[in-house]
């Protein structure tokens, strides 16, 4: 057997490739042995003696059927958890997920003018101190606000309304009451000027 670890090295240099990726024919080796220049390597792969062989692949199908099969929640038991449970989902990055998510929808909320910046100060202050599980608790305390900032409304409305009635009658009466005592002051003095016109009178 010839040995060909020269022409394998050559071909290498020359096709810009491992020694693992050549070919050489098995049926020719005297005349490859006798190539001990790139230019005659050069001459037996244009004659198709030596070839450059594809590149190996490397299968993913075994990778994504485990990972469907994981997101089906296998192989996911306790002998497969390495690290504990805030090494695997730290605390701190829930927190920042589902605090991310309130304040984008309270911004939503205000941007389209659901409520005003007053309810979304408080109702965001609310949330950085821990008091929404969720959105839909978040959703639920909006609209529930909503109704009772709305119901105080209109019973203040209801109470001024009533307020200035009250006053506008007080007023009304006090007037009345002005006027009565106006005419009785009035009858009085009436009174008086006619008995001491007709004293003087009766004394003669």
């Amino acid at each position: 057997m010839v040995s060909l670890k020269l022409q394998k090295r050559l071909a290498a240099s020359v096709l810009k490739c491992g020694k693992k990726r050549v070919w050489l024919d098995p049926n020719e080796p005297n005349e490859l042995s006798l190539a001990n220049s790139r230019q005659n390597i050069r001459k037996l792969v244009k004659d198709g003696l030596i070839i450059k062989k594809p590149v190996r692949m490397h299968s993913r199908w075994r990778v994504r059927r485990r990972a469907e099969a994981k997101r089906k929640g296998r192989h996911t038991g306790p002998g497969k958890r390495r690290g504990t449970q805030n090494a695997r989902t730290p605390r701190d990055e829930l927190w920042l997920k589902r605090l991310r998510v309130l304040r984008r929808l309270l911004k939503k909320y205000r941007d389209q003018k659901k409520i005003d910046k007053h309810l979304y100060h408080e109702l965001y202050m609310r949330a950085k101190g821990n008091q929404f599980k969720n959105k839909r608790v978040l959703m639920e305390t909006i609209h529930k606000e909503k109704v009772d900032r709305t119901r105080t409304k209109v019973s203040e409305s209801q109470a001024e309304a009533l307020r200035s009635q009250n006053k506008a009658a007080r007023t009304k009466r006090q007037a009345k009451q002005e006027d009565k005592l106006k005419k009785i002051a009035l009858g009085v003095a009436e009174g008086l000027s006619l008995i001491h016109i007709s004293e003087p009178t009766r004394l003669l």
